[in-house]
C-alpha cells in the first residue's frame, strides 16, 4: 500500500471517528495537514467508497475471508473450468492439538514450551 492510500485511509478513519462527512476535499485536507503527498485521484476514490460502503462494517469484517470468491465473482467469463474446481475444493483440515507430555518441572515457568 502506497503512502497516498495509507494516508487517505487514515483520513477516513478519522473522519468517520469525528462523524465528519467524507469527501475528497476533507481527506486532501487531512492528508496536507499530515504533510503527506496525495495523488489527486486517491481522495476522490476513497470518498466514492465511502458513500458506497458502511465503514463501521469494513472495521468490523477486516481480514474476513471471501477473496477467492469474490475474484470468481467479478470474472464470470474468464477461467470458467478453473471456477468450479475451486468451489469443490475441500474444506480445510481442522488442527488436532498434541497432548502436553507432562515433565517434573510442573509449575515452573518455561520459556521453551
Amino acid at each position: 500500500m502506497s503512502a497516498s492510500e495509507l494516508a487517505c485511509s487514515y483520513a477516513i478513519l478519522i473522519l468517520h471517528d469525528e462523524g465528519i462527512p467524507i469527501t475528497a476535499e476533507k481527506i486532501t485536507t487531512l492528508a496536507k495537514a499530515a504533510n503527506v503527498s496525495v495523488e489527486s485521484y486517491w481522495p476522490g476514490l476513497f470518498a466514492k467508497l465511502a458513500e458506497k460502503r458502511d465503514i463501521d462494517d469494513l472495521i468490523l469484517n477486516v481480514g474476513v475471508g471471501g477473496g477467492a470468491s469474490a475474484v470468481a465473482a467479478a470474472a464470470p467469463g474468464v477461467g470458467t473450468a478453473a471456477a468450479p474446481a475451486a468451489a469443490a475444493a475441500p474444506p480445510p483440515e481442522e488442527k488436532k492439538e498434541e497432548p502436553k507430555e507432562e515433565s517434573d518441572d510442573e509449575g515452573l515457568f518455561n520459556l521453551f514450551d
